[in-house]
């Protein structure tokens, strides 16, 4: 059994450790990916500071691409060498949800074959997300994976796996925007910048950013944002009526924060809808006026990675990507050894990176 170095969480809110690993080698439906590049999402941080719960220890990590090393019995359509990305969807195929084109919903998401990794005295680790990607080398199953194009560098193919078909797919799959709709973005950090894409793509007539600092609303607007609005601002929902003459047809709150679930509905037109897609800690709740959302006629979804296929949709997205119409390089606010991970994420926590990505290959 071939041992990797990972970065592991054993209590949560302590620094990661970097330690060495046993992988097994894939059992039927898997692939075992070599990783080259995997950046560093807000929900892996969470995670590994008890937001969520969980078990420990764990190796988190989802947002992840490299080279198929290993295959296991039955595995076609893949081979040995083909870049790929690597997604914490992991779907049976076969339950209603999968069945009706919504594997992110998956009823039956852990597999028949448990964790992959064990530490040297035999203790089992957590394959955190169905990934455990802070490691160099990782065993999923098949439907975790798509196919990337040879050539494209895998530290921008690596924010595909999760931040930008979140982003995206919140606005195209789950808000299912038209071409001259008015949408508000709140938060413009990776994957709020990434549902400005979307937006943008999908022929948004306007497109507004809600963040914290001016910085951010700069950075929104080489994105795609048309007007920006601070948060802290008195009413700033108002400032947004007042620009678009009704509302917004699509809110995307994209930060796990309850302040902007609070204000979230304020934002909308009659007929609108708040896509929820950041998620605060467990047992955090916010509030709303149902006698509004009925009366107006608005409605409140959730969004998990996007609503994505990601046959369908990561094809899609490398093909926009390669064009220039979808911005991967721009993402990237710095890139880090596996050794650095804590101080990666510490200035991940920061507010300020966009998204740091872990490069293996270093």
């Amino acid at each position: 059994m071939p041992r990797i170095k990972a970065a592991i969480c054993r209590a949560f809110g302590a620094p990661l450790s970097i330690e060495e690993l046993d992988l097994r080698a894939p059992l039927a439906g898997e692939v075992e990916v070599t990783l080259e590049a995997v950046a560093i999402c807000h929900s892996d941080i969470s995670y590994a500071e008890g937001a969520w719960g969980g078990t420990l220890p764990a190796v988190y990590g989802h947002e992840a691409a490299g080279r198929i090393s290993a295959l296991g019995a039955g595995v076609t359509g893949f081979a040995v060498g083909d870049p790929v990305v690597v997604t914490l969807i992991r779907s049976c195929g076969t339950c209603p949800n999968c069945a009706t084109g919504r594997p992110t919903i998956c009823e039956d998401q852990t597999g028949p074959h448990g964790s992959a990794l064990t530490a040297p005295d035999g203790t089992e680790v957590v394959q955190a997300m169905n990934c455990g990607a802070f490691a160099e080398r990782v065993v999923i199953d098949t439907s975790q994976i798509a196919k990337l194009p040879e050539g494209m560098a895998m530290d921008a193919a690596s924010l595909l796996s999760c931040g930008v078909i979140t982003g995206v797919g919140a606005v195209v799959n789950a808000a299912g925007l038209r071409a001259g709709q008015d949408v508000v973005v709140i938060g413009a950090g990776g994957v709020g910048l990434n549902a400005i894409q979307g937006a943008r793509i999908a022929g948004a007539r306007r497109i507004t950013a809600v963040d914290m600092t001016e910085e951010k609303l700069a950075i929104a607007r080489d994105f795609g944002a048309t007007d920006g609005l601070l948060a802290t601002s008195d009413k700033p929902w108002k400032a947004l009526r007042k620009a678009t003459g009704r509302g917004a047809d699509a809110v995307i709150v994209t930060v796990g924060a309850i302040p902007a679930y609070d204000s979230a509905p304020l934002y909308l037109a009659a007929g609108g809808r708040v896509v929820m897609v950041g998620m605060p800690p467990s047992g955090a709740q916010a509030s709303y006026e149902p006698v509004v959302s009925a009366f107006m006629g608005q409605g409140m979804i959730g969004s998990k990675m996007g609503d994505v296929v990601i046959s369908r949709d990561i094809p899609w997205m490398v093909d926009l990507y390669q064009q220039g119409r979808l911005k991967l390089d721009e993402l990237i606010s710095a890139r880090w050894r596996l050794d650095q991970i804590n101080e990666a994420i510490a200035d991940t926590k920061s507010g300020g990176a966009r998204r740091n990505v872990i490069m293996l290959t270093r």
